[in-house]
C-alpha cells in the first residue's frame, strides 16, 4: 500500500494523501492482532472480505484505520501508519488544529491520519471503493520509492516481526522506531 492515495471526499471537500508508512497484522497467526483470539464484536470488520476499512478506538481517545487485505474471515489487515498530505492541507489542519504550514505533523502517526481525515466509527466497515473514501493509484508520482521495513511501533507481542513497512528517507513516516 505504500504510495497508494487515500481518498476522503467530505461535504464538498476532497481530501487525498499519499500513504507512506503502514504495520501488517496476521490474524489468528499474529499475537499482536486483534483477530488473533478470534472474531468479537470490537474486531468484527477484519473478518469480511479485503478492501473494508476496519477502525477502531484506541487508549481512550484515538482512532486508527486499517485494510481489510484477505478473504472474508482470515482476519488480516494493513495499519495505516502514516501519509503524506496531498490536497486539502487547510481542512486537515482545521481538523488537527494546527498550522495550515505544519504539513509534517499533519498525518504522521495513525491516530493523526484519522483525525486529519475525519475517520470515526461512522466508517469501520467501509468499503474502500468509493464514494466517500477509497484507494487509488498515485499516477502522478511514479518515482522509484525504497520501502523498507522495522519491528511494529507500540505492541508487546509479536515484536520480532519486521511488519512496519515504510518509504525510505520520506519526511512524513512517523518518528517512531525510523531506520
Amino acid at each position: 500500500m505504500i504510495g497508494k492515495l487515500l481518498v476522503r471526499r467530505l461535504r464538498g471537500c476532497e481530501l487525498v494523501v499519499r500513504i507512506v508508512e503502514t504495520e501488517a497484522y496476521l490474524g489468528s497467526n499474529d499475537p499482536a492482532s486483534h483477530a488473533y483470539r478470534g472474531r468479537t464484536a470490537r474486531n468484527d470488520v477484519m473478518f469480511c472480505a479485503g478492501g473494508a476499512l476496519y477502525v477502531y478506538f484506541t487508549y481512550g481517545m484515538h482512532y486508527c484505520a486499517n485494510v481489510v487485505t484477505e478473504a472474508p474471515g482470515k482476519g488480516c489487515a494493513v495499519l495505516l501508519r502514516a501519509a503524506e498530505p496531498l490536497t486539502g492541507i487547510a481542512e486537515m489542519a482545521r481538523r488537527r488544529a494546527l498550522q495550515p504550514d505544519n504539513v509534517r505533523n499533519l498525518c504522521n502517526g495513525p491516530a493523526k491520519l484519522c483525525q486529519a481525515l475525519a475517520i470515526g466509527p461512522r466508517e469501520n466497515g467501509a468499503d474502500l471503493s468509493g464514494p466517500e473514501i477509497f484507494l487509488a493509484a498515485d499516477n502522478a508520482s511514479a518515482h522509484r520509492r525504497t520501502i523498507q521495513r522495522s519491528p511494529r511501533v507500540g505492541i508487546r507481542n509479536g515484536t520480532d516481526r519486521l511488519y512496519r513497512y515504510f518509504e525510505k528517507g520520506n519526511p512524513f513516516v512517523s518518528g517512531a522506531r525510523r531506520i
